[in-house]
């Protein structure tokens, strides 16, 4: 029979510090990612295109549909961002959470668009190249 983990005051109260400071991080970023939605969606498409992990006929669609997907994110709720990451949420350890959505957002919406001809590179590599960018305008 496994043992019920009950924690005490001292214990609850250090779980509530971490799991609220979590949050409060991630509404920071997304904070921040309003005011660099269109500069990230635009480095982030070149990026794509430079390491050859999208081939598309046009590449300001996709930096559309990538500011698109900011937009979505800037607005979601808890749940809708769990829900869009929840199919790779073990990508990769200590995943950005903005990273991860834009991540499942290629790999499951931008893939089927028209002006993208084919995605190469695994779920990992697209998280990277995304993470690379989402690095350099969020702190």
């Amino acid at each position: 029979m496994g043992r019920v983990f009950r924690p005490s005051n001292r214990e609850a109260k250090i779980l509530s510090k971490i799991e609220s400071s979590k949050e409060r991080a991630l509404r920071f970023a997304i904070e921040q990612l309003r005011d660099v939605a269109e500069p990230l969606s635009n480095s982030i498409a070149m990026s794509f295109i430079q390491e050859k992990l999208i081939e598309t006929k046009n590449k300001d669609d996709i930096q559309e549909q990538i500011a698109g997907s900011l937009q979505k994110l800037t607005r979601a709720d808890d749940f809708d961002i769990d829900y869009q990451i929840a199919p790779i949420r073990h990508l990769v350890p200590y995943a950005n959470v903005i990273s991860l959505y834009l991540t499942s957002f290629v790999v499951e919406q931008l893939i089927n668009h028209r002006s993208v001809e084919d995605i190469y590179g695994s779920d990992e590599q697209i998280y990277q190249c995304i993470n690379i960018q989402v690095a350099k305008y969020i702190r």
